[in-house]
This record gives structure tokens, sequence and C-alpha cells, in this order.
């Protein structure tokens, strides 16, 4: 926050009129939902959540998913991770050197695809896509031969619709992956890549490893009460929606 404060422009500003100096609240000064801003007014001034020394201007959807796979479904060596997205999407730049990702349209896959899905099935290897339940339905339902039934499924769940699982990401359509389903059945953060907190207005969440564009103490669209928590058996962060 401190950095975000001294080189994020839209952080100055607002923090500034919220009668902050520093990222901490001045005296009689408790500013709205205790400084968090909603997410859509951040994104209406993307320019301004560069830092001053620059960087990049567009939020990456598939942030953190190499991350979050190793707590949901770990992909294991020679691996192929199917992100199901539009064509703009970017592949996943966080995955182990050893797992390949690609994206593909669930309603169309590129040919490409389809052969490297069916050569990593060949060769013995995991294939795991990622989408929410209709996409990953829509796209394993246009494999060809036996592919269908021997994909791995990784439904991935926006902060409004958790559920108990067996297994699952928690996505956000600007900050990327923000979590995933443990083991012991709790829905884990990103620690300690992300950080929320519970507001009046919902969850804000702070992604803590990210240049550019910043995105701290934001609420997502809708924004969904809940709480932190943490693990009982693990002793990290977890999401209570």
């Amino acid at each position: 926050m401190r950095s975000a404060f001294a080189t994020v422009p839209f952080y100055r500003e607002r923090w500034a009129l919220d009668g902050r100096e520093d990222p901490v609240l001045v005296p009689g000064r408790t500013g709205t939902n205790g400084g968090a801003a909603p997410l859509a007014e951040a994104l209406h001034k993307l320019v301004d959540l560069v830092p001053l020394a620059g960087g990049a201007q567009r939020p990456d959807p598939a942030r953190g998913l190499g991350r979050v796979l190793r707590t949901a479904r770990p992909p294991g060596r020679g691996s192929m991770i199917v992100l199901l997205g539009p064509d703009d999407l970017r592949p996943p730049s966080d995955l182990p050197k050893d797992v390949r990702g690609c994206v593909a349209d669930p309603d169309a896959p590129s040919e490409s695809v389809l052969r490297e899905l069916t050569a990593v099935l060949h060769r013995g290897h995991r294939v795991l896509v990622v989408g929410d339940d209709k996409a990953v339905s829509t796209f394993t339902a246009g494999l060809p031969g036996t592919g269908a039934s021997r994909v791995e499924a990784v439904p991935q769940r926006e902060l409004d619709s958790l559920d108990a699982g067996p297994y699952g990401v928690l996505h956000d359509p600007v900050l990327g992956y923000l979590g995933a389903l443990g083991g012991c059945g709790r829905w884990h953060l990103d620690w300690p890549h992300v950080y929320a907190r519970p507001t009046a207005a919902g969850l804000a969440f702070t992604l803590l490893r990210q240049d550019s564009p910043r995105f701290v103490d934001v609420v997502p669209a809708g924004g969904v009460p809940g709480a932190i928590e943490r693990c009982p058996r693990h002793g990290t962060p977890v999401v209570v929606a």
C-alpha cells in the first residue's frame, strides 16, 4: 500500500480525497468503505493504475493460475493446461516449465490444440481443462473419440458461486486467479500473492506481487460479502463467502 500511494496516480488521488496521508486513515476521516475502491471505478481509470515508472496497462485474467493449480489439482510433469476463453485471452505464464499451457475457444477449439491434446493423452500425461461449468461441458462434448472421458476438469468459481468442490479454482475476470479449494474443503487464498479483507461493500482484494496495473484494496463487481479466516488445518487464509 505504501508503494501504491507513492507511485500510482489512482491511489494517490483517491486516498488524498478520502483524507489520507500515506496509506493510513487520518483521525476523524474514515473514507468510503475504509478506503476500498470499487474495481469498476479503478478500471474506468485504468491508465492511472500504472506506476509512474511505467508498466503494463492490460489486466491479466490468467494471472495466478499456475500457483492455484498446485492446490486444486497439481498438473505433474508433461501435463497440458487448456484454459477456456476468448481468443484474446493470454495463455497462463506462471506454469511449471515442464507443463504446457494454451487457450481454447470452448465452442470452436483450433485443430492445433486438439492435436496437441491428443498427443499428450497418447503419451500418458494429464490434460487439465480450466473454465466455468458451461465452457468445460461444451469443450469436452466436442472432443473426438475417447478424449472427453480422459481430460480432467478444473471448474473455476467466481466469488458469488463458491461451492464444496471436490476441487476448483477461485477466479475474477479482471484480477485473475485468487485461490483454490484445498483438500480440507476450504477456499484457500493464493497467499502470499493475494491479500483480502472484508469491507462494508464486500471483500476487497490486493494483488501483492503484480507490478502493473496495480490493484490495491479493490472490491470486485457485485460486492460479495464474506470473511477471511485462518484454516485450522493449514494455518493460512481462507475465504468464507
